[in-house]
Formats: structure tokens, sequence, C-alpha cells
């Protein structure tokens, strides 16, 4: 019998190394529980899905993140957060069941238009007034969504019906309306000069829209007041 070792083919050295990967490697992948860690940072901090190609990449060489996401995906069962496929990809998720803590109510600002200042303006200084009169003071029509609007925004609401020709109801501003302009009563509320001086009134008023300042008179308002609207579009 001989006791020389058999050579070792080429074909047999390249199926040995195909069979082992890892082998090919200079350097020792780190333990799994460390692969499952990196695989853990990563989609934490990734806005996106990443995908296993990519976490390949990310890793160290040897590491394998696909089976690190089957060890991750374990220990997040039944967790806050859970790790999920997204399409090719991977992220972590909030858990479905609690999806409704991560809503939040803001509150949105309507801009008013300037028909909705100019009349909301008028009731406030003339109260109780009828639609009648706010269109004689602000020489226009108004429609029904304005007033509307202003009634659904709880700042105006129906007063008393006026003892005249057809009994047409008046308007008022409400208690809420007061509310959130910081107003006792509507005789708090600021006169021309007063929202001059608050950077309020650059423009010219309507018609009739403010209430008279004593020793301020109209011949003044045309000289101070440029001849442009009150309110901005």
């Amino acid at each position: 019998m001989s006791d020389t070792t058999p050579e070792t083919t080429p074909s047999a050295t390249a199926a040995t190394k195909a069979a082992d990967p890892v082998r090919e490697s200079l350097f020792e992948a780190p333990p799994i529980a460390e692969q499952e860690r990196m695989v853990e940072a990563i989609l934490f901090a990734s806005a996106a899905p990443i995908t296993v190609t990519e976490l390949n990449a990310r890793m160290p060489h040897g590491c394998d993140p696909a089976e690190a996401l089957v060890h991750l995906r374990k220990r997040y069962e039944g967790r806050g957060v859970r790790v999920v496929r997204v399409g090719d990809a991977w992220a972590i998720r909030t858990a479905p069941d609690l999806g409704y803590l991560m809503q939040k109510e803001t509150v949105e600002t309507r801009k008013l238009s300037r028909a909705a200042i100019e009349t909301l303006a008028i009731i406030a200084y003339h109260q109780p007034v009828t639609r009648a009169e706010i269109e004689e003071i602000r020489g226009v029509s108004v429609s029904r969504g304005t007033v509307d609007q202003l009634i659904e925004m709880e700042w105006v609401r129906l007063g008393r019906r006026k003892m005249t020709p057809g009994r047409p109801v008046t308007f008022v501003v409400t208690q809420h309306f007061l509310d959130n302009f910081g107003l006792e009563s509507a005789r708090d509320l600021p006169g021309l000069k007063e929202l001059r001086s608050a950077g309020l009134l650059d423009n010219r008023l309507p018609p009739g829209l403010g209430p008279k300042i004593s020793g301020e008179s109209d011949e003044e308002d045309d000289n101070n007041i440029a001849q442009s609207e009150l309110f901005e579009e």
C-alpha cells in the first residue's frame, strides 16, 4: 500500500469553496447576535425600506443579513414595532393595532375672505344689523355663504327681528367672537386710531364700516388713508 497522500484536483478545491463561501473571507464573520444588532440599527436609521442586498453591502464581509432578519423578526413579535417586509425590502414599522397612537389632531387655520372680514367688522361695529344694512354700508350685496361661514365659525349669530316692515332678522357677534379677540363686550372693540397705531389699518375702510371717533373727521380720513381696500385678498 502506498503512503502517499492523493493530490487534490483544482475542481475539487473549487467545489469545496463553493460549498463553504464563508471560508473565502479573510475575516471571521461576527456572531449572529451581533449581525442581528447591525441589521436592527440599519433598519431603524433608514427612512426607506432596505433590501437584503443593501444590508449585505453595509455589513462586514461574511455576514448573513437574511438569517439575521429571521432572528430579528422573531424578537420583535408582539412588540410595539415590528420588522416587516415591504416588497423586496425590509423595514421597522409600528404595530398595526397601535397605529391610532400615532394620529395627531391639528387645527387648520382658515383665512377669511375680504367679504367675510368686512361683513364681520360691520356686524361687530353696527350690531344689531340686518343684511340690507350690511349691503348698504359695503355698497355690494352680501352672499349667503359669507354669513353662513361666520355663523359656522360661531363668531356671528342671529339676533332679534327688527320692528320694521318685513321684520328682517338681525345679526350680532357672539361670546365666542369676543373671547377669541380678548374682548369683554363689543364696546371694547378698537377705534380707528387704535387700529392705525397697531398697524392693522393701513388701507381705506369701506364707507360706514368703523365707528366715528371724536376729533377725527371724514376729511382727515380721506387725507390720511390711501385709496386702496382695507383687507387683503
